[in-house]
């Protein structure tokens, strides 16, 4: 019974793929299926239902595979006790919510890669739920995610607040008086992200207790895109203050400060179960998302506290 051999059984099972599980440990799917028929082979059963699409265990490879889970997080401390004082390296998994990737994730890999020239980072973003499901699912090593501050997280999900972030609705600049409630300026419409956005959510939801509509004039990604169409009066938008205050476009543009909607999300740096050698390059990533949101005193208060 090798190492390898549970490790390429849990990752089918959890991925529900060969190909998946290939590709995420730099093997052959030849190569992970001998894995998986050896860790078989030295349990005299077999763990796998094969005639299933996507594959499943069976009710005894259930079984096994949660006990191979304990088994290697407890081989991944073992090495964490000894590379605890080694500088990060190797691959890292770090994602941010897509309504933040536009000015995040180049800062992000700039960051690290000047920090940590041994880290290998692979970046990507995502709405706030995926996210969470991907850490779940030990896809990433952390994220950045943007929720409510009194969001319940899932077990196993670590997380760190690093920060409240205010939303505002954003216009085009004008020279006449600017709206003072909801229902001032709903009628002209919004440029949002697409559906699962949660800044979109919110607005839906304050929008319904005010009994109106959410009129969308575009879905369009990215803050710059964005900004543009609302300066060329083509909608309002909803995003972080921060991101309008900094942003080239913001001489064209108008914040509104209405007296009924002020949201705020607070963001959060959440991640699995992660080696303790790779703590300061995810808290060195953490940082540099948060810089970008006016919050980076608050980030380096994230993982390292809980070291």
């Amino acid at each position: 019974m090798k190492i390898e051999d549970l490790t390429a059984f849990v990752a089918v099972i959890r991925l529900q793929s060969t190909r998946l599980a290939a590709d995420e440990l730099g093997l052959t799917q030849p190569a992970i299926t001998r894995r998986v028929q050896n860790f078989e082979e030295s349990l005299g059963i077999p763990l796998l239902n094969r005639q299933t699409k996507p594959l499943k265990p069976t009710l005894m490879g259930n079984r096994v595979y949660q006990q191979c889970r304990h088994i290697l997080r407890e081989v991944d401390a073992l090495s964490d006790l000894v590379a605890a004082d080694s500088p990060p390296s190797g691959l890292l998994r770090l994602a941010v919510p897509q309504s933040l990737s536009e000015g995040s994730l180049l800062p992000a890999l700039k960051s690290l890669s000047a920090q940590f020239p041994d880290i290998q980072p692979r970046l990507s973003s995502g709405w706030g739920e995926e996210l969470l499901l991907r850490i779940q699912r030990q896809e990433l090593e952390a994220a950045v995610v943007l929720f409510p501050a009194s969001k319940q997280f899932p077990e196993g999900v670590e997380n760190q607040p690093l920060g409240a972030v205010d939303l505002v609705v954003v216009g085009p600049k004008t020279t006449g008086t600017l709206p003072q409630r909801l229902e001032d300026c709903y009628e002209r419409g919004w440029i949002l992200n697409p559906e699962g956005c949660g800044f979109r959510a919110a607005l839906q939801r304050a929008l319904t207790e005010q009994g109106l509509p959410l009129l969308i004039n575009l879905e369009a990604f990215g803050t710059t895109l964005q900004l543009s169409l609302i300066a060329e009066g083509r909608g309002l938008g909803l995003m972080p203050k921060p991101l309008v205050e900094r942003h080239p476009l913001r001489d064209e543009l108008e914040i509104y400060a209405l007296k009924d909607f002020a949201p705020r999300s607070q963001l959060w740096l959440v991640y699995p179960n992660v080696p303790a050698s790779q703590v300061p390059a995810i808290d060195a990533f953490a940082a540099a998302v948060a810089e970008g949101l006016d919050l980076g005193i608050a980030a380096q208060t994230g993982l390292n506290s809980k070291f």
